[in-house]
């Protein structure tokens, strides 16, 4: 027994002393190693999962818009201003004293009251959201009466020159400004007192939605037709010319070549001729606008080949395009007939600029409709157009 125990001993220490041994431990603490580390890594990525669903839920379910970060500073201008709304009761509005992007002052000098940076907020959005020209024009806010935009409709000139000749002059670039005034754009809903009484009616968001309605329409219908007089100078207003003679100032037309509607070999020619009498530069950002008859007989049309030039939008919400380009369907857009324009394609970021005053004030009126009150709720926009080159027409006419 001692010489088995003497031998067994011996046959463990050359064990030891093997070279695969060595590497066997090595491996081993490796592997315990790095299952630390995994697990480590795995704990820290639950951790922030944890986090970002905690996040997540508490976003879905306050649904807060961007301007309800201060809470505690808007909370007392909404409460304030529901109860003036409800009751007529002023005093908390004139008792305030805050500062906030949205408004400069809670009471405002002709008798009105500024609503809060939530609401205004909200029917901003509403006025953006819409098929107004405002979703793809340019649009500013400003503090004053006006904007102006300087505009530079041509080119410095330039030449070629040796080394030993005189540089002779080029010709100086025209500086042109254009001045948005701005109009009071108003509506005036109304609601029964015993509704406004009833504690359970969101009367701001009703309010808010009545408010928006009414300026959509009347926005729209002016950024397309507007006179210039007491409300924005529509798209349409300038004088047109067709496009082989146009020039600053005026709106280059494409003819459709027929008189009362598209041509009947190839309708589709026109609206290639439409698109391509805009400088590349503009049509990269290019969209049509038109209204929904327009639409129905653009959607008609076909290539000699059959094939539709219109496509609807892959996703829901996504607009319809023609000829890879956006389609805006405003409804306040001329229909087809004689000598009338019911196309407009251009890049309106560049073409047409929408000044506002960010304010909306509203005053409670409780006496000229009784037993109803009415809200006179009005702010301050202008539009015109900045680049008569980066807007073209469709006429319809034989040339």
């Amino acid at each position: 027994m001692t010489e088995t125990k003497a031998r067994a001993e011996e046959a463990l220490a050359s064990d030891a002393l093997h070279p695969g041994a060595e590497v066997k431990s090595a491996l081993a603490g490796f592997l315990n190693d790095f299952r630390g580390f995994q697990a480590d890594v795995k704990k820290s990525l639950q951790q922030q999962e944890e986090r970002l669903t905690m996040l997540d839920r508490k976003t879905s379910t306050y649904a807060r818009p961007a301007l309800s970060a201060a809470a505690e500073l808007d909370m007392p201008h909404k409460k304030a201003f529901g109860e003036y709304l409800r009751t007529g009761a002023d005093d908390a509005l004139r008792g305030l004293n805050l500062e906030g992007k949205a408004m400069s002052t809670a009471v405002s000098a002709d008798g009105g009251y500024l609503v809060n940076p939530q609401m205004s907020e909200t029917i901003q959005s509403m006025l953006s959201s819409t098929t107004s020209l405002r979703s793809i024009a340019n649009v500013v806010q400003i503090d004053a009466t006006s904007y102006d935009v300087i505009v530079d409709n041509t080119d410095v000139g330039s030449g070629w020159q040796t080394e030993a000749s005189a540089v002779s002059e080029t010709a100086t670039p025209n500086i042109n400004r254009i001045s948005i005034k701005l109009n009071e754009l108003s509506a005036m809903p109304k609601a029964s007192q015993r509704l406004l009484d009833d504690a359970a009616f969101d009367v701001e968001g009703w309010l808010g939605q009545k408010i928006a309605t009414r300026f959509i329409r009347a926005e729209a219908s002016a950024f397309i037709n507007g006179t210039g007089i007491d409300q924005p100078k529509g798209i349409l207003l300038p004088t047109k010319v067709a496009n082989d003679t146009w020039t600053w100032g005026s709106l280059g037309y494409i003819p459709t070549g027929a008189a009362s509607d598209f041509a009947s070999t190839n309708p589709i020619d026109c609206i290639v001729s439409l698109v391509y009498s805009l400088a590349a530069d503009y049509r990269a950002n290019a969209t049509f606008v038109m209204n929904s008859k327009t639409a129905g007989a653009v959607r008609k049309i076909k290539d000699t080949e059959g094939r539709f030039m219109w496509s609807d939008g892959l996703a829901a919400g996504q607009p319809a395009t023609l000829m890879g380009y956006r389609v805006l369907i405003s409804e306040d857009m001329p229909d087809i007939a004689a000598n009338s324009y019911p196309i407009a394609f251009g890049d309106f970021k560049a073409g047409y600029t929408i000044a506002e005053r960010p304010d909306l004030r509203i005053l409670r009126d409780p006496f000229s409709a009784k037993p109803n009150v009415l809200f006179y709720a009005s702010k301050r926009v202008g539009g015109d157009i900045t680049d008569y080159a980066a807007i073209k027409l469709l006429k319809v006419a034989v040339s």
